[in-house]
C-alpha cells in the first residue's frame, strides 16, 4: 500500500495517539494535533509522527499555522480524523455559558474547522473523514449535556459531509465508542474511586457490569476499527456509525432487574 498523509487532531492522547501509532506502524506519514505541547511531543517522539501545537477549533489556525505546516512537507491529504473533544460534563441547570461555548468548540467546532480546513486536499485524494463520537452520540449520559449534545450534532456533521462530497469520492464515517481506557476515561473513574474506595481496574469492571463483554476497550483495539474505516477495505463505507462498545447498546435496561 503506498503511504498516505494522516491527519489526526487530538492526537496526543488516548485514541488519537494510538491511532498516530498504528497508521505510523503501516508506513503512512502522520501529523498530529493539538494544544498539549508535551503530550504531543511524546507521541511524536514515540512512533515519528509530525507534531504541530495549534488550536484546530477556528479556521484561521488551519489557514495560518497548520496547513502551512503541512504542506512544507507533503502536498496531499488522504485521511483526517477528527478526534479532539471532551469538555460540557454538567446539566442543563447547572453549566454556564463558558462552558456550554467549550464543549460546542471542543467536540463540534473543532471537527468543522478541520473538515473545512483539509477539504479541498481531501477531494483531491479522495479521501476519507473519521469523526470519533461517543456513545454520547447515541444516547444521554447523566449530567453531561453539553458533551451529549455536541457529540449528537457530530454525527450530523458526519452524514452531511458523506451526502455532499460522495460524489467526489469523499467518505465520512464515524465511530461511536463506549468505555476506552484512555487519560480522559480515567477521570470519569475518580469519582467512583472515591465513593467506593476502588481502584481504577474496579472502577472500570463497574462501570461495565452490565456490558456484555465487561470490559472497556483499548485505545489500540478502538484504532484498529478506525483504520478499517479508512482502508480500502471499506471502499463502499460511508454515512456510518459504527459502535464500538462492548454489546453495551444491545442491552435492555428495563430487563437489568431480572438478571
Amino acid at each position: 500500500m503506498n503511504s498516505r498523509t494522516v491527519v489526526i487532531t487530538g492526537g496526543g492522547t488516548g485514541i488519537g495517539a494510538a491511532c498516530a501509532s498504528l497508521f505510523s506502524l503501516q508506513g503512512d506519514k502522520v501529523f498530529i494535533i493539538g494544544r498539549r505541547v508535551a503530550s504531543l511531543s511524546v507521541i511524536s517522539q514515540e512512533t515519528g509522527a509530525i507534531s504541530i501545537a495549534a488550536d484546530v477549533s477556528t479556521q484561521q489556525s488551519w489557514n495560518d499555522v497548520i496547513l502551512p505546516q503541512i504542506k512544507i512537507q507533503t502536498d496531499k491529504i488522504d485521511v483526517l480524523i477528527c478526534n479532539a473533544g471532551g469538555m460540557g460534563f454538567d446539566r442543563v441547570e447547572d453549566i454556564n455559558d463558558l462552558q456550554w461555548h467549550q464543549a460546542m468548540k471542543a467536540n463540534l467546532d473543532s471537527a468543522f474547522a478541520s473538515v473545512r480546513g483539509c477539504l479541498s486536499l481531501l477531494t483531491e485524494s479522495r479521501g476519507n473523514v473519521l469523526f470519533i463520537g461517543s456513545l454520547a452520540s447515541l444516547a444521554a449520559g447523566p449530567e453531561a449535556c453539553g458533551y451529549v449534545t455536541a457529540k449528537h450534532a457530530l454525527i450530523g456533521l458526519m452524514r452531511s459531509v458523506a451526502r455532499d462530497y460522495g460524489s467526489k469520492g469523499v467518505r465520512a464515517n464515524a465511530i461511536g465508542p463506549g468505555w476506552v481506557r484512555t487519560p480522559m476515561a480515567d477521570e470519569e473513574m475518580q469519582p467512583l474511586m472515591e465513593q467506593h474506595q476502588f481502584t481504577l481496574d474496579e472502577a472500570y469492571q463497574y462501570v461495565c457490569r452490565d456490558v456484555p463483554l465487561q470490559r472497556p476497550a483499548s485505545a489500540n483495539e478502538i484504532a484498529l476499527a478506525c483504520r478499517f474505516l479508512c482502508s480500502a477495505d471499506a471502499a463502499i463505507i460511508t454515512g456510518a456509525v459504527l459502535v464500538i462498545d462492548g454489546g453495551a447498546t444491545v442491552v435492555d435496561l428495563p430487563t437489568l432487574a431480572f438478571s
